[in-house]
């Protein structure tokens, strides 16, 4: 449920509540808005009537939240979550671009990206370190020295890390170098991994599951949330449709969806999204008058060569137009893309 206080409710009154609810046994998240203050309880809500809690003083009303997802949803926080990575703010007015290469390769292929990503205008350098494949032969990563590149990377660049965990053993590790903490569509429901990151303190990025509804997806965050970590940011990557001519199909409707349903901001990915680079720009302009707050993007100095996801990787000039098409897009909707500090 949520409890709404009155505008201008004393902090006595609110912590009287948040006491009273603790006592019955229920999980309380405080939300302090501009005009109200909001008071999430999550727990069994027969061991406290409404009309108990609407008697308090400072009380305006009580909300029952009807959805299965709790603390994900729009009635629980109405203002949108921001989440700051360092000085950046997700979710905010400002749109961010998280470029690079599917995998960490070599030295030479990740600070050449990572600097030209940065000079085109991305704020953010992605780059897989432990990569899951589908198959057992493809190239996994580089693992822990993946890791030490991508730190040589950021302290080059200033750019901040965005990098995936792909199981619970190495999560620590990563969240070492990370400055963001990228959960894959295949383990979007690896509920034990979700609990396991969400308890490392470290911005969760968490992309939708091959099949996943807006539903299934929003649990997932909710699972990382119920831990004590509001700093989820979620990303749309294309699901899986009868449709063979891409390699997903990118749900441009889940982006206006989630954007009503929940206060957590929401990314795209229209490299995963579509497969194919020429498909990617156009993506990624409709992604952002959709209403993402930022992208993410795969780019490789030579695709052709790429020993991952070589045919849905943009080269570094041709991200550069990308950048200039979004920022286009987002100045008209009133946004403007996100800067490096410096």
């Amino acid at each position: 449920m949520i409890v709404v206080m009155r505008a201008g409710a004393r902090e006595t009154e609110i912590q009287g509540v948040m006491a009273r609810l603790e006592k019955e046994g229920f999980k309380v998240h405080l939300s302090r808005g501009a005009l109200r203050t909001v008071i999430g309880a999550i727990g069994d809500k027969t061991r406290l009537e409404h009309h108990a809690l609407e008697a308090m003083p400072g009380v305006e009303k009580v909300i029952p939240i009807l959805k299965p997802y709790k603390l994900a949803a729009r009635e629980f926080k109405p203002e949108d979550t921001v989440v700051e990575v360092g000085e950046l703010k997700i979710g905010g007015p400002d749109l961010h671009i998280i470029a690079g290469p599917c995998a960490v390769e070599s030295r030479e292929q990740l600070l050449e990206t990572a600097h030209a990503v940065r000079e085109a205008g991305a704020t953010m350098l992605r780059g897989g370190a432990f990569k899951p494949r589908t198959s057992p032969y493809s190239f996994q990563g580089l693992a822990e020295a993946g890791l030490e590149l991508l730190a040589e990377a950021r302290e080059e660049t200033g750019l901040a890390i965005v990098t995936e965990v792909t199981d619970q053993t190495k999560a620590g590790a990563v969240a070492e170098v990370a400055d963001v903490l990228q959960i894959g569509s295949r383990n979007m429901q690896n509920f034990a991994l979700l609990k396991t990151v969400a308890r490392l303190g470290k911005p969760v990025l968490l992309k939708r599951g091959l099949s996943a509804t807006i539903e299934e997806w929003l649990l997932a965050a909710e699972y990382i949330l119920a831990e004590g970590n509001f700093q989820v940011i979620l990303c749309e990557r294309g699901i899986r449709t009868f449709e063979t001519f891409t390699r997903n199909t990118l749900d441009l409707s889940a982006l206006a969806a989630v954007k009503q349903l929940s206060h957590l901001p929401v990314l795209a990915d229209p490299s995963h999204g579509t497969g194919k680079k020429e498909l990617v720009i156009p993506l990624a302009r409709a992604a952002i008058a959709a209403g993402a707050d930022g992208l993410l993007v795969e780019v490789h100095p030579q695709p052709e060569n790429a020993l991952s996801d070589g045919p849905q990787s943009l080269r570094p000039e041709e991200f550069a137009s990308l950048v200039r098409e979004v920022a286009a897009v987002g100045k008209v909707l009133g946004r403007s893309l996100g800067r490096v500090p410096a």
